[in-house]
């Protein structure tokens, strides 16, 4: 799989990155096969998050073979202090001595920027873990355009996770600010929400894919293929599937298709098609992801 150079990190990590999610709730066996297949396809890039349920406890063993020729990165929700138990409880988990990426994690609002950068809150803490080397590189995610602009603003961030999708980029523009912020100041982006299709009609359709917030594109080659190189013509360096490992293993099989060629006029009539379908109460919507 094609390596990109994640922003100003020096890593470089393939062009499909393996959410922790994935294996949440998977059997031991199940989970140990699901990344022994991602390594073989060349992802060397692997995030998780304690709220992620049990998947910490789920990837770690099944990681363990490959730790060091791997990108490890992990996050927090929290905002305080605090932070410095779950960042040492992570390690425990992973048996490794640091993590290449540590992300504050879902800052969506403004208070969550100031609560982070106050007086004794998380930043504090994970600059201290950066010099003592528990971690490589201090990262955020979320899905506020806005916070992620202000926190960028406070501190230059190695890396952004941000959803970059076709159908909310191309009807409000969403992203395209902090995008252009990254460019400027070579924050590695990865883009979530890429191959997210539209927001689900009713809990029936959703049993094919319970992790997934929002309804992923699946089976239409076209339109995931064009969605994938727009978010890549757009800003994002690499992309995270959704959360089950049918979506991962539908992104892989798509992702040479997806590298082999620019973002075309074609591209974008296919999603100006799909969007016109989708637009109104069925196009993608942060306040539900």
């Amino acid at each position: 799989m094609k390596k990109v150079r994640l922003g100003n990190t020096g890593m470089d990590v393939s062009a499909l990155i393996f959410g922790g999610m994935i294996v949440r709730e998977e059997t031991p066996k199940d989970s140990a096969r699901y990344v022994a297949e991602a390594i073989e396809h060349g992802v060397n890039y692997f995030d998780v998050a304690p709220v992620y349920g049990d998947a910490e406890v789920k990837l770690a063993p099944a990681l363990a073979p490959y730790r060091k020729d791997v990108y490890l990165a992990c996050k927090s929700v929290c905002r305080g202090g605090d932070i410095e138990k779950e960042l040492h409880n992570s390690l425990k988990i992973f048996n490794t001595d640091y993590f290449d990426v540590y992300q504050l994690h879902a800052l969506t609002t403004s208070g969550c920027v100031e609560e982070s950068f106050a007086s004794g809150g998380a930043m504090e803490v994970l600059l201290r873990a950066q010099k003592a080397g528990k971690i490589r590189h201090i990262g955020i995610t979320g899905h506020g355009e806005d916070a992620s602009i202000q926190a960028l603003a406070y501190y230059d961030f190695a890396t952004l996770m941000f959803p970059v999708n076709w159908s909310l980029f191309l009807e409000e523009g969403y992203g395209r600010r902090v995008l252009d912020i990254c460019r400027h100041k070579n924050v590695g982006v990865i883009g979530m929400k890429s191959l997210t299709h539209r927001m689900w009609v009713d809990q029936e359709e959703r049993k094919r894919f319970p992790k997934s917030w929002c309804m992923p594109i699946f089976d239409n080659n076209k339109l995931a293929i064009a969605a994938y190189r727009h978010a890549l013509s757009v800003g994002a360096d690499v992309l995270v599937p959704p959360g089950n490992f049918e979506s991962y293993s539908y992104a892989h099989e798509i992702m040479e298709d997806c590298a082999d060629a620019p973002f075309s006029n074609d591209d974008m009539s296919v999603l100006q098609d799909e969007l016109a379908r989708v637009r109104g109460p069925l196009l993608f919507n942060m306040n539900n992801a």
